[in-house]
């Protein structure tokens, strides 16, 4: 099927500042996790690697004024430390971590149960924590942020995993719970359940194409949370499973959307083929790949369609607050470079008074 740009999607300014935002986000917690809430240059200096940062830290700080405030310290050196208007959204973000801990553990959970052998290591969770809406500190034992359910365990290579003691007890996923919402699904083993549908706009499929989906859509529903390893992998069935699985990851995520190639990275420990990237394509009216920034996103629709019954991630609201505030960076610098040029042109003129009055003079 051939890819269609869809205006709406690639327009999506929380999605798309979603990579800018992740460095600085990161920056901002090293600096409010310093003692004197603040740092010296030297603190960061060579850890623009750690941070994803490709140019000079003191560059990229100094490329958001609004965030970041730059000042003198200890000789004479710079430091930096968090505006009066970041340092707000800091204390809300750490309110809304406070009041959506629950939230934030049931995401953990079933982002660990859709795995095989519901156990994954800590550097793949660690590796998602940004999607999932994780901070920094919530994988920490020590904190006592994870209930009873959760265990670590040592994995295969030496890697430390986390795994989840659920008793047997059902994990329903978005789709089937909305479906139960509704009264289409009873939590049965091969119901069928048919995924919601958005089609962009001048978007067409093939009348073969068009055939073969509505039959896709009757087939029993695979929950990404039940064993599959029964179903022939070349089957409609478990592209319904992993389809289903894209769906149910993304509805997990703070921005419903991930980069692709993230996605492609959880295929050893979520049991997806080796072209899951294929699902993406085939199913354009679930799913959105948008090309901005040279990267490749996928967006799931259903988030930003009519009334979503996805539910919203605690963290979202947050986050569009700091994009906000890093717009207003590109306001600042712009106004700096006007009143430099306001300066030299001032400071020019007085030196061609200056030198008229001495021919004068002469």
């Amino acid at each position: 099927m051939k890819w269609k740009k869809d205006p709406f999607f690639d327009s999506i300014v929380h999605i798309h500042k979603s990579a800018e935002l992740k460095p600085i986000v990161q920056l901002k917690n090293f600096i409010v996790n310093d003692p004197n809430g603040c740092i010296p240059i030297s603190a960061v200096s060579k850890r623009g690697l750690e941070f994803d940062i490709a140019i000079r830290v003191a560059r990229f700080l100094r490329q958001y004024p609004s965030v970041f405030e730059e000042f003198r310290g200890e000789h004479n050196s710079p430091w930096f430390r968090l505006t009066p208007e970041a340092a707000e959204i800091d204390r809300e973000e750490k309110r809304v971590f406070k009041e959506g801990k629950e939230d934030l553990k049931d995401r953990l959970k079933r982002f660990v149960l859709m795995s095989k052998g519901k156990v994954l290591p800590l550097k793949i969770i660690k590796g998602m924590s940004w999607y999932l809406g994780l901070p920094d500190w919530f994988l920490e034992d020590s904190k006592g942020d994870l209930d009873e359910s959760f265990r670590f365990v040592d994995m295969e290579d030496g890697l430390k995993g986390l795994t989840i003691e659920n008793n047997g007890t059902k994990v329903f996923s978005m789709m089937q719970r909305n479906a139960m919402k509704n009264g289409v699904y009873f939590g049965g083993t091969l119901e069928g359940i048919e995924f919601p549908l958005f089609p962009s706009k001048g978007l067409r499929l093939r009348r073969k194409i068009e055939s073969w989906l509505n039959e896709f859509q009757k087939l029993p529903y695979v929950s990404p949370y039940e064993d599959f390893l029964h179903l022939d992998p070349d089957s409609d069935f478990a592209e319904k499973r992993v389809v289903g699985m894209l769906h149910e990851l993304l509805s997990l995520f703070v921005e419903h959307s991930a980069e692709r190639k993230k996605l492609l990275c959880l295929k050893k420990y979520f049991g997806l083929p080796q072209k899951v990237h294929r699902a993406f394509e085939r199913h354009p009216h679930m799913f959105y790949l948008s090309l901005k920034n040279k990267t490749c996103t996928a967006i799931l629709k259903e988030a930003y369609c009519g009334n979503s019954s996805i539910e919203r991630h605690p963290l979202l609201a947050v986050r569009k607050k700091y994009i906000e505030l890093v717009k207003e960076s590109d306001r600042i610098l712009k106004n700096r470079r006007v009143n430099n040029r306001f300066i030299k042109h001032e400071k020019l003129e007085k030196g061609s008074d200056s030198d008229d009055r001495r021919d004068i003079a002469l």
